[in-house]
């Protein structure tokens, strides 16, 4: 049994504490947050206690750490509690600075405790098995990938004014999804950005509306779109194209009914936002960060995955910028 300790009481620890308490495998000790009052809250739900950080941290009847806090926190935490011996899983991105991050990483990695970035996407089913199959070769060789991923509607300025920007904050999933999916760090990135869904947005200094190409060495591409603004809602999809043909995953809907009349034929929407379209795979995400630090195996996320995507993320905000193609350097990737 995985005993954990969460640390981060606010919307994602909720969906975490729902995994974390309903797995068979582990249990919620103790709850953590800066609002003492939704640590508590929180806890008491599910039995457990609320404490701080440092009482987590140090008690030797915790195993793990989830870390659901606030960006700024997460290089300080995931070096705390490796300190501690704990095994950690982390909400992405790893630090809005990537020089902290390569420092987290020197740090922490030297300890040897088991860590483990949040990309949940990679556990999508329908998302795994559209890797899976171009694992088997079944479109032959990988040429172009493209992403979608377009949210509903845009967050609260006071949001994007703290977030470190499209790039790092919500294409970074997508950076991830890219490299996993091609099976390589891309040579050079290409982005374009705009503010025209909020023009608050571009007057906080970010942009709202982005695509980025990644260039890999060996000649294939991806591409990605990312929008703030889907009226009809949560728009997450992946194409990929091979030698020998296409995969492609779709949008999860509302629902499967379908209405054909002599006007047309119309459908349910996409689902509405995260919360719905990836629970199934923040509950198979916790089930094999559980799996690997109870059998001692590698963890299918590791924090040099969380360091390649925000060095993706940076020059992505560096192209956008300065409209250059961005070389990835063996530095950007703490080598």
């Amino acid at each position: 049994m995985l005993k954990v300790g969460l640390l981060g009481a606010g919307r994602i620890g909720h969906v975490h504490t729902t995994n974390i308490a309903g797995h068979a495998q582990s249990q919620l000790v103790a709850v953590s947050d800066v609002n003492v009052a939704s640590a508590e809250k929180l806890a008491a739900a599910y039995g457990a206690k609320a404490a701080t950080t440092g009482e987590i941290l140090n008690d030797p009847a915790i195993d793990a750490v989830l870390i659901a806090t606030s960006t700024d926190t997460h290089s300080d935490l995931i070096e705390a509690a490796t300190a501690a011996g704990k095994a950690v899983l982390c909400e992405k991105p790893v630090d809005l600075s990537l020089e902290r991050a390569i420092r987290c990483q020197h740090v922490a990695g030297r300890r040897g405790s088991p860590i483990m970035i949040g990309f949940n996407r990679r556990f999508d089913p329908n998302f795994a098995a559209l890797k899976a199959a171009a694992d088997r070769g079944e479109i032959g060789k990988t040429e172009l990938l493209s992403v979608t991923s377009f949210d509903p509607a845009p967050p609260p300025v006071s949001y994007i004014k703290v977030s470190g920007g499209l790039f790092r904050d919500m294409m970074i999933h997508d950076f991830d999804m890219a490299m996993w999916v091609m099976g390589a760090v891309p040579a050079r990135v290409t982005a374009v950005g705009t503010s025209i869904v909020d023009p608050a947005i571009g007057a906080a200094g970010d942009v709202d509306t982005a695509v980025v190409t990644l260039h890999f060495a060996d000649g294939r591409l991806a591409v990605i779109k990312n929008s703030r603004r889907a009226v009809y809602g949560y728009d997450q999809r992946l194409e990929l194209l091979g030698a020998e043909g296409l995969l492609s995953a779709g949008n999860m809907i509302e629902n499967t009914v379908s209405k054909a009349t002599t006007a047309g034929v119309t459908s349910a929407k996409p689902e509405f936002f995260f919360l719905e379209r990836y629970m199934r795979a923040y509950g198979a995400e916790w089930d094999a960060f559980v799996q690997a630090v109870l059998n001692g195996a590698a963890l299918p996320v590791s924090l040099q995955d969380g360091i390649n995507a925000l060095a993706l993320a940076e020059a992505a905000t560096r192209s956008a910028q300065t409209g250059e193609t961005v070389a990835i350097t063996a530095a950007m990737l703490g080598a």
